[in-house]
């Protein structure tokens, strides 16, 4: 089927779009909806004025009807579905009014996988699965624009990429590559449809707060990347994921349909320099082999590639060396673990000033607690509840107002060959709309640097 033809079964359809937020998703899967013919009803909780730049972006639209600053039970009656945004809550009341009303609730990455039955790797996991899943989006898109193929297109939690815009794009010989969080593997759990290849990085303790501290609901959407398989599809993972799943497979009487494949750095060449430091990233390396090995690519053109990965921005990034100090943006790292991994990647001794603090997810802070001793030199915090939880297990730190006083705090303190770590290890609600509003202001504060 081309863009159009699957375009088409929205035509006259009845759409409630819940969730249109500010980072382009919602707006692109609102526009599609309405330039293929369908009757749309966009509702968020966030008023017009916050929701003023997307609102702007479909004001032409005859047929999209706005329903800013609340949400109405009506409109989750009487309509053909519902395209649910990430993150709506478990027991919504409108989710729960469209559901007792027989109403679909669909999801725009599980829509897509669906309605364009191109191949996909799937990449999800607690940590991780943004760099498994560019590095994978990378080698792919090298190797094809060698070989003169294209049809490689990127999707899911990918930064303003909406979903079902990418439904124009694909062909008969496309291949997707999506990064999927456990709220849009839910979508995948209402389609009953998995990935072909299925990557599942690691599994940790997050989101606590909306899983309500039940980490098997957490892992229940996880799940839902490997659930559907069937006999020639692939699942990569290690061991400790595998065995999570084996018991929950165990207590819920599942099966995996695919065909499993165990990896671990140990098949990356010794001497493959890789520009995102730190042994998480080694691993990120081997499970995005691993993949591209199940799509029969031979090693020297995947490994060809993987050495040309720049990383993925927001992710040990390093921003710049500033008058002798390495300035590294983690702004990514929105759990303890990760802001540990990112502290142990970058260490040299004990010669990190590390940026950090936000919104708690209640979360364990043991580890890190222990790790700051050993590897922080200096800790300067921002503003949130999770910096608040930090202050009653920590000493000496700095507390600062924004993002701009904290970068000065932090290269005040540090030396010639000391490294500045923005790596917040909370989220970033509270003080900023999203952690991309946060990630941007930090990168925009060091190009200010002279």
């Amino acid at each position: 089927m081309t863009g159009m033809d699957i375009g088409s079964v929205f035509q006259g359809k009845k759409v409630t779009v819940m969730g249109l937020g500010l980072l382009g998703r919602g707006v692109g899967d609102a526009a599609y909806l309405a330039e293929m013919g369908a009757e749309v009803i966009v509702t968020d909780l966030k008023t017009e004025d916050e929701l003023a730049e997307s609102v702007l972006m479909l004001r032409d639209y005859a047929n999209i009807t706005f329903v800013l600053g609340e949400h109405r039970l009506r409109d989750f009656r009487d309509r053909d579905f519902i395209l649910k945004a990430a993150g709506v809550p478990l027991d919504s009341p409108y989710i729960a009014e469209a559901e007792q009303h027989t109403i679909p609730v669909r999801m725009s990455a599980a829509m897509f996988a669906k309605l364009s039955g191109v191949p996909m790797i799937g990449v999800t996991g607690t940590r991780g699965k943004s760099t498994v899943t560019h590095m994978i989006y990378h080698v792919l898109r090298e190797i094809t624009e060698d070989t003169g193929n294209g049809g490689v297109v990127l999707g899911g939690n990918v930064r303003g990429v909406s979903n079902l815009q990418l439904l124009k794009e694909v062909g008969e010989d496309s291949l997707a590559v999506f990064e999927l969080d456990s709220w849009q593997l839910q979508g995948f759990g209402v389609e009953e449809i998995s990935p072909q290849i299925s990557v599942f990085t690691n599994f940790m303790s997050d989101h606590l707060n909306y899983y309500q501290n039940d980490i098997e609901a957490y892992f229940k959407d996880k799940a839902q990347i490997f659930l559907h398989q069937n006999s020639h599809d692939v699942f990569v993972t290690t061991p400790h994921v595998l065995e999570v799943a084996n018991a929950y497979a165990k207590k819920y009487g599942l099966t995996f349909g695919g065909e499993v494949l165990l990896t671990d750095v140990s098949i990356l060449p010794e001497d493959i320099v890789l520009a995102m430091p730190g042994k998480h990233n080694r691993l990120n390396a081997a499970l995005a082999v691993t993949a591209l090995r199940a799509l029969s690519l031979p090693d020297e053109l995947i490994f060809a590639g993987l050495s040309t990965f720049q990383g993925v921005p927001g992710r040990l990034e390093l921003l710049r060396e500033y008058r002798g100090v390495k300035i590294y943006n983690d702004n990514n790292a929105t759990t303890p673990e990760a802001t540990r991994e990112g502290l142990q990647a970058v260490a040299v001794k004990k010669n990190v000033i590390l940026i950090m603090g936000g919104a708690d997810k209640g979360l364990d802070l043991e580890g890190l607690v222990s790790d700051l001793s050993a590897y922080a030199k200096e800790v300067v915090m921002i503003p949130g509840t999770g910096t608040d939880r930090m202050r009653e297990r920590m000493v000496g730190a700095e507390y600062v107002d924004t993002l701009r006083e904290a970068l000065a705090a932090a290269l005040a303190k540090a030396e010639n060959g000391d490294v500045v770590l923005f790596s917040p290890a909370f989220a970033s609600f509270g003080q900023f709309s999203n952690e991309y509003e946060r990630n941007d202001m930090f990168v925009e504060q060091v190009s200010f640097l002279t």
